[in-house]
Order: C-alpha cells, then sequence, then structure tokens
C-alpha cells in the first residue's frame, strides 16, 4: 500500500496537487478491534466516538481492508451506514455481495462464490467425487461452507464429513476431530476457514502426524500466514488451493530491497524486522551468546531466497489495485466537479465519492484491467497452485493448472511438478466406492450418499458402455450384450437349414422316403391284377402310398427360413396328409375284419366289403382334418416369429402356431384315428389268411404311436432348430414305419417271391 501511494503521489496526472496519507491500523484477526479501529478512522480521534466525528474537516475518503472475512462483515456493517468506501483485498466471503447489507463494501480478491466453481472444476479433473470439509465455527464461514457444500453436492460430489473448528477447541476435541478424519475413506480434506482456527488445529494434527491426506486450501487459506509457521510444513507441505495467478507489479521489487529502518523510524515493525531477518540486535538491545549487533549495512536481496520477494505475498497486487482504484475514483470526482475551485480532498463527501469508485474502469501498471461488477466483485481469474516447502528451507507456490475457457471449460495442467500432501507420488483417488467399469450400473447404497454405491452387472440384454453407468440399456432387437455387458452383437439367425448338416440329412431321408413311397406305388400298378396287391384293397393301397408320399415331402416344408406362408402350408400339409394316411389304414383294417366275420355269402352286410364305403370313411375322415386346420388357420393362423429370448447371442427364427389349441386339435384328431387304427388291428391280429394285413397293420400303428408319444416330451424340451428337427424326424420316423411294416413285406412278396403271388394261390392256409 505504502508502495501504491508514493507511487501516485509521483504521478502528477493523477490526482494533481492532491498528496495521499494513510493510517494503519492492525485488526489483530479480531472483530472488536476491527470494529474499533474503523471507529476511530470515522471519529479521526485516538479514542473511538461513534456517530462523532472529531475532526471539523475529515480528512477520510476510504478504507482498503480487512484480510479476514468477519472482521470485514463488522466493520462494513457500520460503513455502509454512512456509504464509506471500503475496499478489501482479503475478504472472499459470498455474503458481502450482499448490496443489501454491505452498500459500500467493495473487494479485489475473487467472490467464494466463484471459487466453489474452479473448486468443481479441479475435483472433477481428478474425478475426486468423496471429500471431507473442515470449516469454522462461525456463522460467516460456516455459511459460504454451507453455500461450497451445496455447490458441490450438485455437481455431483459428496461429502464425507463435514466438521466445525473453533479456535477454543480443547485438545480432546482436535482429537475427536482427526479421529473422524483419519478413520474416513475420503482423501480430499478441504480447510475452509482462518488462520485463528486453523493454528490450533494444525498444531495438534502434526504433532498426531496425520497423513494419507490430500488437504485443499480453499479461499483465502492458501495464501494465509499458517505457511509461514515452520513446524506445521510436515503436514501442510503439498497443500493444493487456488488462487490469484501471479502479477508482478513493476519497481515493487526495488522497493522492497530499498527499505531501511531508517527511512520508516516510526514503523513499530521495521527494527523487529531487521533484527528477525539478519538475526542481529540493534545496540540499544541486550545481547545474548552468539548474537551480533546490527550495522545497518545488511543487504535484503539476501533474503530474496527465503521468501522476501516481489512475489511472496499474492495480496500485494491486490491490496494495489484497491488503493489505484480508490485514487482513481476520487479523481474523477475530481475531475467531474473542476468548476469548483475551492474543491479540496477535505471537503470531499466519502459517501459522494463511492458512486465513483463503483464506476472506475482502468488498466494498472502490471496490465491488469480493473472494474467491478454490480456486486462490487472485481472480475478475475484464478489458478490452481501447490505450495511446496523444498528441503533448503525454501517455500514456493507452483501453479500446476488453470482453467481454459472455452463454451466447455476445462482444466489444463502444466508441466510443474506437483508435491502431494499425505506422502502421494502421484493424484490420489478419493471415492466412497470405485469405478463401475463398462458392463455395470451403479446400485446406490441405502442410506448412504449417491457417491457410495455397489456395481452391479447388467442384465442378460442389456449393456453399459460408459464408467459409473447409472443404468444398462437394452441392445436392439436383433443384438445381443457380449460377455463383459460393454457393448452389443450381432446375434446369429439360428433355423434348420438346408446347408447344415442336419437339415440337409433329413432333407435327403424325406427325398429318399418319397421316392421309395413313389417306388413302391409303381410296382403296385404294375403289379395292380396280382392276388398281393387285389387282396388288399388295390385303391386304399394307391392312396395311402400317396398320403405316404406326400407325408415325407412335408418334411421339406419345414426345413429352410421360415416365412408366413410356408408356416400355414407346412401345418395344413402335415396335418392333412398324416390324417388321410391313418384313415387309409382304417379303412384297410375295418375291410379286413368285415371281411372276415362276413360268412354267409348272400348276407345284405356284403355290401359293406363295398370299396365305395372305404373311400367315403377316408374322405369323411380326412374332411373332418380340413375343417379343423381351416378353423385354425381362419382364427389364428401360424406365422414366422423371432425368439430373441431363448438364446442371448441367437434370434430363433421359428413358425409361431398361431393357436395352441388348434395345434392341439389337429395333432389329438390324428392321435385318436391312430389310437382307433391300433385297436381294431389289434383285435383283428389272429384272423387267418395269407394276406391279412391285420399284424402288419398293428406293428406299424405300434411304432406309429410309439414315436408320436415320445414326440411330446422330446418337443417340449428342445428349442430352436433341434424343435423343428424333432418334428422332421417324428414325421419321417413314423411314415418310414407305415411303409417297412405294411409295404416291404408285399414288396419281398412280389419281387423276391413270385410264386407266391399267383391266382391258385389258396387264400387261407390250414
Amino acid at each position: 500500500m505504502v508502495f501504491a501511494i508514493n507511487e501516485i503521489n509521483e504521478n502528477p496526472e493523477l490526482l494533481p496537487n492532491i498528496t495521499l496519507g494513510f493510517r494503519i491500523y492492525d485488526s489483530c484477526f479480531n472483530e472488536m478491534q476491527a470494529v474499533n479501529g474503523a471507529l476511530q478512522l470515522l471519529s479521526g480521534a485516538e479514542k473511538a466516538n461513534p456517530n462523532y466525528i472529531c475532526q471539523k474537516k475529515s480528512k477520510m475518503v476510504g478504507l482498503i481492508g480487512d484480510l479476514q472475512s468477519s472482521n470485514s462483515v463488522a466493520v462494513a456493517r457500520i460503513l455502509g451506514l454512512y456509504r464509506f468506501p471500503q475496499i478489501s483485498y482479503g475478504s472472499a466471503l459470498a455474503y458481502l455481495s450482499n448490496k443489501i447489507n454491505f452498500p459500500s463494501f467493495l473487494r479485489t480478491i475473487i467472490n467464494d462464490k466463484i471459487h466453489s466453481f474452479y473448486f468443481n472444476m479441479l475435483m472433477i479433473h481428478f474425478n475426486w467425487t468423496w471429500i471431507g470439509i473442515l470449516a469454522a465455527d462461525n456463522d460467516f464461514d460456516l455459511y459460504d461452507s454451507e453455500l461450497l457444500r451445496k455447490d458441490i453436492e450438485a455437481a455431483g460430489i459428496c461429502v464425507a464429513f463435514f466438521m466445525r473448528i473453533s479456535a477454543q477447541h480443547t485438545r480432546d476435541q482436535t482429537l475427536s476431530i482427526l479421529k473422524v478424519i483419519r478413520k474416513s475413506t475420503a482423501t480430499v480434506v478441504v480447510l475452509y476457514c482462518s488462520l485463528p482456527e486453523l493454528i490450533p488445529f494444525m498444531k495438534v494434527a502434526t504433532e498426531e502426524n496425520i497423513t494419507g491426506k490430500v488437504w485443499f486450501a480453499s479461499g483465502s487459506v492458501i495464501t494465509s500466514p499458517i505457511f509461514s509457521y515452520k513446524e506445521f510444513w510436515r503436514t501442510l507441505n503439498g497443500t493444493i488451493g487456488q488462487k490469484f495467478p501471479l502479477t508482478i507489479i513493476p519497481g515493487f521489487g526495488k522497493f522492497l530491497y530499498g527499505i531501511h529502518p531508517s527511512l520508516y523510524p516510526n514503523d513499530i515493525f521495521m527494527k523487529s524486522f531487521w533484527e528477525a531477518s539478519f538475526g542481529c540486535l540493534w545496540p540499544n538491545e541486550t545481547p545474548v551468546n552468539g548474537s551480533f549487533y546490527c550495522t545497518g549495512q545488511e543487504n535484503l536481496t539476501t533474503l530474496e531466497r527465503q521468501g522476501y520477494n516481489e512475489a511472496a505475498s499474492v495480496f500485494a497486487i491486490l491490496v494495489y489495485n484497491a488503493v489505484y482504484i480508490l485514487a482513481h475514483g476520487i479523481n474523477n470526482m475530481i475531475s467531474r466537479r473542476s468548476g469548483y475551485p475551492c474543491l479540496t480532498i477535505g471537503r470531499l463527501d466519502p459517501w459522494k465519492t463511492l458512486q465513483y469508485v463503483k464506476r472506475v474502469r482502468i488498466r494498472n501498471t502490471a496490465g491488469q484491467e480493473l472494474f467491478f461488477d454490480e456486486n462490487g466483485d472485481l472480475n478475475s481469474y484464478h489458478e490452481y497452485v501447490n505450495w511446496q516447502a523444498l528441503p533448503n528451507g525454501e517455500t514456493q507456490y507452483v501453479n500446476f493448472a488453470t482453467v481454459k475457457e472455452t463454451p466447455e471449460s476445462h482444466i489444463v495442467l502444466s508441466n510443474n511438478t506437483i508435491f502431494w500432501s499425505g506422502g502421494y507420488t502421484e493424484a490420489p483417488m478419493s471415492k466412497c466406492s470405485e469405478s463401475c467399469p463398462p458392463g455395470y450400473r451403479k446400485a446406490p447404497r441405502k442410506g448412504q450418499p449417491v457417491c457410495c454405491f455397489d456395481c452391479i452387472l447388467c442384465s442378460e440384454d442389456e449393456f453399459s458402455n460408459e464408467t459409473d453407468s447409472t443404468s444398462c440399456m437394452k441392445c436392439p432387437e436383433d443384438m445381443w450384450a457380449n460377455e463383459k455387458h460393454n457393448g452389443c452383437w450381432m446375434r446369429n439367425l439360428e433355423f434348420l437349414s438346408f446347408r447344415e448338416t442336419l437339415g440337409g440329412s433329413l432333407a435327403t431321408i424325406s427325398v429318399l422316403g418319397s421316392l421309395l413311397s413313389l417306388s413302391i406305388l409303381l410296382i403296385f400298378i404294375k403289379n395292380a391284377d396280382t392276388p398281393v396287391v387285389k387282396a388288399n384293397n388295390r385303391n386304399l393301397s394307391y392312396l395311402l402310398l400317396l398320403s405316404i408320399f406326400f407325408c415325407y415331402l412335408c418334411a421339406l416344408m419345414f426345413i429352410g427360413r421360415p416365412i408366413t406362408i410356408t408356416c400355414i402350408l407346412r401345418q395344413f400339409i402335415f396335418g392333412i396328409s398324416f390324417v388321410m394316411c391313418i384313415s387309409c389304414i382304417l379303412g384297410k383294417t375295418m375291410m379286413v375284419v368285415i371281411a372276415f366275420n362276413l360268412t354267409q355269402p348272400k348276407s345284405n352286410r356284403r355290401m359293406w366289403l363295398n370299396s365305395g364305403v372305404t373311400n367315403t370313411l377316408v374322405l369323411v375322415c380326412t374332411a373332418i382334418q380340413v375343417i379343423i386346420c381351416a378353423g385354425w388357420l381362419v382364427h389364428s393362423p401360424p406365422f414366422e416369429y423371432q425368439d430373441n429370448k431363448s438364446k442371448m447371442d441367437t434370434i430363433i427364427i421359428e413358425c409361431n402356431k398361431g393357436s395352441p389349441i388348434g395345434y392341439s386339435c389337429t395333432m389329438g384328431y390324428m392321435g385318436f384315428l391312430a389310437a382307433l387304427c391300433f385297436a381294431i388291428a389289434y383285435l383283428s391280429r389272429k384272423l387267418p389268411g395269407s394276406f391279412n394285413e391285420a399284424k402288419l397293420i398293428t406293428f406299424s400303428m405300434l411304432i406309429f404311436g410309439a414315436v408320436w408319444i415320445s414326440f411330446i416330451p422330446a418337443y417340449l424340451s428342445t428349442t430352436g432348430k433341434y424343435m423343428v428337427a424333432v418334428e422332421i424326424f417324428a414325421m419321417l420316423s413314423s411314415s418310414s414305419g407305415l411303409v417297412a411294416c405294411i409295404f416291404i413285406p408285399k414288396i419281398n412278396i412280389i419281387i423276391l417271391r413270385p410264386e407266391m403271388n399267383k391266382k391258385d394261390r389258396k387264400m387261407f392256409i390250414k
């Protein structure tokens, strides 16, 4: 401040013919002391007289200070009543921006409300989501720390503990707080307090050797005198915080090194500073062992590496700016009122000066543009610093990051080495729970903050491709989640194909079976007049072979990719072909029974041996199946269906039956006819005759029934193409059983034993 005032007084263009002076009061980090000093300034007397001005012409035009927010609040309440300009260089409390309560308060330090923005940016950059807060146990620091807590929780950061510390705390109270800090899994601890609370706390923390924690000094703590206490260096070394970028004031270094006690004989601190810096005593002091007297020839430049330099205090530029703003405000007021020649600084009213100070917009000698916003805050920005105590006894603030102002602001790290407090060699983690990798989702723990969660693997058809995902997304219908559930893969399409071994084999058997039945039909037609063919109802045999032919070919419609039309046709042809086949067998069986039970040649019941009766039976039985199938197809026909539930990595393309009742009626009716045919054939198995088919029909129906009964559990226990294969296998097996049991013996007689197939062969064998 002295340097700034000297510079202004030497500037002929700023406040010409006016000399600025100053009075300095030490508030001693005490609100009452600060208020007392403010009242002394207002009253103009050594002893404060509230509401009285002891000097007729007061020359006080403004106040620079205070450093501590609680002191500034107390002083600003009083100065605000008189609209007396007050510019603080260190009070960052957001509450002071309230112009209703503090109308004359301005500041050159950044508002704590902005601190939370920079704080959140750093926390998010290092992915620190679990922190602890130590706040001073007073109204103002608690107010600001609560604002910080609200802002960081809105940014997704959780508070592990929120503890209050006080200058009046006993050692046991401090130990209980340290126990909470040590026990907590939060690595980052925010110091949101001032020097009076911090000194006793750090004293106990150092004695207890608190390690494993990264201290973040919020607000003005990072630049407070706490770092000048060497006994705390071991604990505080590596503390990080945010402050104004270091700005070197032109000429300030030369001024610092030019200070001498002889230039400031009334300065009560000058001699003490000289003695402490050079380890000497002034001649009027009592010497002690090993001490020597100060000569006045000591050089301050030797203290540069010990922290006495132009970059030592971040507050230097803030105080410098405050003095210059106040001076320019006075200068602007005088310039506007140049028509009043008798106007002197002694006649300036502070409440009038305040309006000009608020509207100041200048650029200082360091190139910074200075102006206040509507809340009396100076627009500026912060940088992130790391306080380092070096082995050689030197200390320094190292800039390790800045915020790059873009549409999406982000932190840019510098190349400077960071000393991490807590004994860490790199940026530590500070999380309540480890991050959930892709493929997992976060499941909040009951009764705990949102930062505490368990990682749950996504379900079978879901995935997450981000870290710390709160939910899993469903894969598209044609895709499935991979094993790690961090992405989706295309599903395989599954259906019984002609190209695969199983499908090709069944198709081959189907074709061969159809050719076999067709060949037998041709043999029967060629030998139509032989006893074997004629004795077994020639027309029914032809129709039966034709039905079996379609039963074999029907299996081909179950192979290949299903579409709706094939789904309808396969069930329709399957149902009618097999019912027609069984109806023919039923007709043959009934003909055998009727033939062997008619012993009277001229009986009226011989009319039942007419082929028209059996043809009608086949037609009626088949017509009933046609009606069932038609009703099924009209009500709820089969359709193509893609099953993506049964197998996660596969889409099963199959035919949905449409109506389970319709399918059951079709199969049930076929089963009923087969059972009826089996029962009649079984009862007539002992009838005599060389060409009696009853036994053969019994065996064929036994095979037919066994195949389809075993088909039911096999069909229900399989899925996909294997379920279709089971159905095809049942069709081919039952068809082959009919061919083998009914027609192969006849073909054996016709081809291999023709002597048994002659007209003179007797019908009955005794």
